[in-house]
C-alpha cells in the first residue's frame, strides 16, 4: 500500500501518476516480501524539495530522505535507493 502526501508541493493528477509507475517494482519486491506499507511526504523547504519515505516490511522499518533543488530528481533517486534496498532484502531472504 502507497500513501503519498504532497505537503507544500503542488501536484497535478500526471505527475501523481508518473511517482505511481516508478514505484511499481518497489511495489513488486514488498509484496514478494509481505505487509508493505510505504509512507511518501513531499515537503518543499526553501528553494529545495525533500522526499521522505517511511517502509514497513516483514516487520521492519525504515526510512528514506532525499533532497534536491526538483521534486523529480529528489523522487527518482529515492526510488532507486528503495528499490535496492528491497531487492537485496528480497535476495537475502529468498538465500536463507
Amino acid at each position: 500500500m502507497i500513501q503519498l502526501d504532497s505537503g507544500n508541493v503542488l501536484l497535478k493528477p500526471s505527475q501523481r501518476r508518473q511517482i505511481t509507475t516508478w514505484l511499481k517494482r518497489a511495489v513488486k519486491y514488498g509484496q514478494r516480501l509481505g505487509d508493505f506499507v510505504l509512507n511518501l511526504t513531499i515537503h518543499r523547504v526553501g528553494k529545495r524539495c525533500e522526499v521522505r519515505a517511511d517502509v514497513r516490511c516483514e516487520g521492519q522499518t525504515f526510512t528514506f530522505h532525499q533532497r534536491a533543488t526538483d521534486w523529480r530528481h529528489a523522487m527518482q533517486q529515492m526510488v532507486q535507493m528503495l528499490v535496492a534496498r528491497l531487492h537485496s532484502q528480497w535476495v537475502f531472504r529468498a538465500a536463507a
